[in-house]
């Protein structure tokens, strides 16, 4: 017999959730229907938090894309790992 559980979550991430549970082929009840299935199997509760990016982080990203596009600053080919050692060795 199934029972019924009714939980109040905000509108955007609702919907963010049905989008997600839809790309798959599923509706929001068996998203989360699943989730607790694996909860009980696995008896492991796991959460993600997306990790920011820092002002540093930013900037070196910033910087290497910058390389990229002058092609600066970048390592060559190399066709064994003894080039590759003889390269960095100089």
């Amino acid at each position: 017999m199934n029972k019924v559980i009714s939980l109040k979550i905000d509108a955007e991430t609702k919907e963010a959730a049905q989008k997600i549970a839809k790309s798959v082929g599923l509706n929001l009840s068996s998203l989360i229907n699943s989730y607790l299935k694996q909860v009980v199997a696995t008896r492991r509760i796991e959460l993600y938090a997306p990790e920011e990016m820092t002002p540093k982080l930013e900037k070196l990203i910033t910087s290497i894309e910058a390389d990229l596009e002058r092609g600066e600053n970048l390592s060559p080919a190399f066709s064994s790992a003894d080039k590759a050692m003889e390269w960095l060795r100089k």
